[in-house]
């Protein structure tokens, strides 16, 4: 990932660049928040941005938005100040980090705010196969599409995809066209020039540049909005792009991958989704299968969230049980991976014998997983019912959309596909929400909803 650090940090720079470099982030510096902005403006681009608490946050946040630059902020103050941090907070920071560092605090930080330390863990013959077709055409220019329920691993595999490839030593930049609205993907991805729109005060480097020389991944790439995929297929065929605002193409060299969890073949025949541009990404496909289809990864994806989750929170190592793993195998893991970490998390931390047993996985309401209890079910979709009585359509609705994305860590397909709504019909619910003061949850990959 890619780090840039605003501001002095409290005389703490030096530590902080050592501990995100042993991270394999790679960080740059800048002064002030202007020159922040203009670093993201002019390619310098950051996954993640540690910003001094001391500095005007808030400004910082509005310059980008102004320019349409969508990039995740961690405050960083000395010592443990609970006002810092709330202001930071209130401010826009994803986060707030104590200094000195502590390198353990900054290395869950990067993970929660980048989601970017997921490793590819392989040992069902089913995955297997889908990483033998990987590493055959990694080396090639070829565009792939990985597809997959949500929660599989699919930005996963492009980045093992990334890493195997001739691009490997340059950038991989990953852009959630599901998580950016419309008016701003344009730009975020083909960059802009000088007074294209208003708050456009310069010309703006977008990814396609940035991934210059390197891969470029379209994450749920079936959100884009159909005028968009006309010009990106346009800079597929023929390797140049037009910034917004701008008259002259620029060509450039990358390698676009691209995620779906929806049926792209169905979302053509329904107008949404181009032909000919789904035929210019899926020269390979590469569909993960899954979890629940995966019983071999579940067992050592299950150890390895518990070993990762253990050394996280200061826990002893410690084994999944026989009757935890029978517990495992059984759940059918509608989330996939995402949710299996979820649960191993839980586990760990409400584990107290030696084991994590049947007892400690458990939903995030407490009910156990794979709990098969068809009384129970019943009792509790009484009470359910009940509770509704009295109140209007409009305020269980809004109940259920934001307990569902509270439910999904803030990812908004996950979130769309279980309510069964479009993602625009969930961006235009929350905005409706947040105008009337409600709390959001945020997306996980901490790019604005």
């Amino acid at each position: 990932m890619r780090l840039l650090i605003v501001g002095p940090l409290g005389g703490q720079i030096s530590a902080a660049t050592r501990i995100a470099m042993t991270l394999g982030a790679k960080v740059q510096h800048v002064d002030t928040i202007e020159q922040a902005t203009t670093a993201l403006r002019t390619g310098r681009g950051a996954d993640l941005l540690m910003v001094d608490a001391t500095l005007d946050i808030r400004t910082l946040l509005a310059a980008n938005e102004a320019e349409h630059i969508v990039v995740p902020i961690v405050a960083a103050g000395v010592g443990i100040d609970p006002s810092m941090a709330a202001r930071a907070i209130r401010a826009g920071a994803r986060e707030y980090i104590s200094l000195p560092p502590d390198p353990e605090l900054i290395a869950a930080v990067l993970a929660a705010v980048c989601n970017d330390d997921r490793q590819l863990i392989a040992e069902d013959a089913s995955m297997k196969h889908v990483l033998s077709m990987a590493d055959q055409i990694a080396p090639s220019d070829a565009s792939i599409m990985i597809t997959g329920e949500s929660g599989v691993g699919k930005e996963v595999l492009a980045r093992y995809v990334h890493k195997k490839s001739d691009r490997a030593a340059k950038a991989f930049i990953a852009v959630n066209c599901a998580a950016i609205p419309e008016q701003l993907l344009e730009s975020e991805l083909f960059g802009h020039e000088k007074g294209s729109f208003t708050g456009a005060i310069a010309r703006r480097i977008g990814k396609f540049e940035e991934a210059d020389g390197g891969t470029l991944l379209l994450d749920e790439i079936s959100e884009m909005d159909l005028r968009l995929q006309s010009k990106l297929l346009r800079a597929l065929q023929e390797r140049v792009i037009d910034r917004v605002g701008g008259t002259k193409p620029v060509p450039v060299n990358i390698r676009v991958l691209a995620t779906s969890n929806r049926d792209l073949a169905q979302s053509v025949r329904d107008g949404e989704f181009r032909e000919d541009l789904l035929y210019r990404l899926n020269v390979v496909n590469l569909r993960i299968p899954p979890l629940r289809e995966r019983k071999d990864d579940l067992a050592a994806l299950a150890q390895f969230f518990i070993d990762k989750y253990a050394r996280a929170n200061g826990r002893p190592a410690r084994r999944l049980s026989k009757e935890g793993m029978a517990q495992v195998l059984a759940h059918k893991w509608p989330g996939n991976v995402r949710e299996l970490e979820n649960a191993m998390h839980r586990a760990v931390l409400l584990t107290k014998g030696e084991d994590v047993g049947a007892d400690a996985i458990r939903q995030p309401d407490g009910a156990p997983v794979g709990r098969n209890d068809v009384g129970a079910a019943i009792e509790a979709g009484q009470a359910a019912a009940r509770a509704l009585v009295g109140r209007t359509v409009a305020d269980v609705e809004q109940d259920l959309i934001l307990e569902t994305l509270t439910h999904c860590l803030g990812n908004r397909t996950h979130a769309a596909n279980i309510l069964g709504i479009s993602i625009r019909t969930l961006r235009n619910k929350l905005k409706q929400y947040s105008d009337d003061g409600m709390r959001i949850p945020p997306p996980p990959t901490g790019q604005a909803a």
